[in-house]
Formats: structure tokens, C-alpha cells, sequence
């Protein structure tokens, strides 16, 4: 198995139950189930973890539409633009493993933000990432892909 380095992590964000906000957290442990602590853990594997690159910042940026991290629901921010990455593609980040399962679809909370936040970040918003391997993920923490020989 080769591991090839993509890029680190930015921040990350958990959803505390019965608020709307995302709270930005120095580490995140995870499990099969998802990231504990999170309102969304347990509820569906396939959508545990949700990865937005710092792009999409950018490019909202670029449109005049200043939103501090962790608005586009993510829960790893990171500093290299994933979205093209297959589905199945696995990602070594810290001692944990994660797999792409697929791309996030877009939902009524980015049009409360601003309305012309669907339509812009309709393919770069984010990808959904499922649990292999549980673990520890810490700001910084350097992202490998892991390729099959």
C-alpha cells in the first residue's frame, strides 16, 4: 500500500445537538459510526464526515459572499480541493481512515445564507466520507491518500 500526501487539515467542526452552529474543535475522534459528539453521529455511515476544501471559500469570496469557516456544514476543512476524487478513494488522516462514499448534495441551509450559494457551489461544496478506521484527527494533521498497489 502507497500513501501519497495531499494536504493538511484546516479546521475542524462538530454539530452540537439542538444547535445550528458548528463548533470548531482542535481534534475530532471518530468511530465506525461517525464522529462522536456530533449530532449527525449514528445516523447514516455513508454521510459521517463531510470534507469542504478552503476553495469553496475562496470561490465564495470571489462572489462577495463573506462566510466564516465551518458555514458550509463541514466537518474537516482542508487545504487541497478533493472533489474530483472517486467514490472508494480512501484517506489516511491521522490515525484514522476515511472513504469518499459520494458528493454532498446541496440543501435549503446555504440558500438561508445567501441565495446564490446553491448554484455556486453546486460541485464544490464538499464530499461525504465514510469511517474504515477509527481514530484521532487533529488540526494539521497531514492527509495521505492511500493508493492500492
Amino acid at each position: 500500500m502507497k500513501q501519497t500526501s495531499l494536504g493538511n487539515i484546516s479546521a475542524l467542526f462538530i454539530s452540537q445537538r439542538g444547535s445550528s452552529t458548528r463548533d470548531s474543535r482542535p481534534s475530532i475522534h471518530l468511530d465506525l459510526k461517525g464522529i462522536s459528539d456530533d449530532k449527525f453521529y449514528g445516523k447514516d455511515i455513508h454521510r459521517s464526515v463531510l470534507i469542504t476544501s478552503k476553495e469553496s471559500y475562496t470561490l465564495t469570496q470571489e462572489h462577495h459572499i463573506k462566510i466564516p469557516y465551518g458555514s458550509l456544514g463541514e466537518n474537516l476543512l482542508i487545504d487541497y480541493n478533493p472533489y474530483h476524487l472517486p467514490s472508494g478513494t480512501q484517506l489516511s488522516i491521522g490515525t484514522s481512515i476515511l472513504e469518499i462514499s459520494q458528493i454532498c448534495t446541496l440543501c435549503d441551509h446555504l440558500a438561508s445564507i445567501d441565495k446564490r450559494l446553491p448554484a455556486l457551489l453546486k460541485h464544490d461544496r464538499g464530499i461525504f466520507a465514510k469511517v474504515i478506521k477509527a481514530g484521532e484527527i487533529k488540526e494539521n494533521d497531514e492527509i495521505f491518500i492511500i493508493e492500492k498497489l
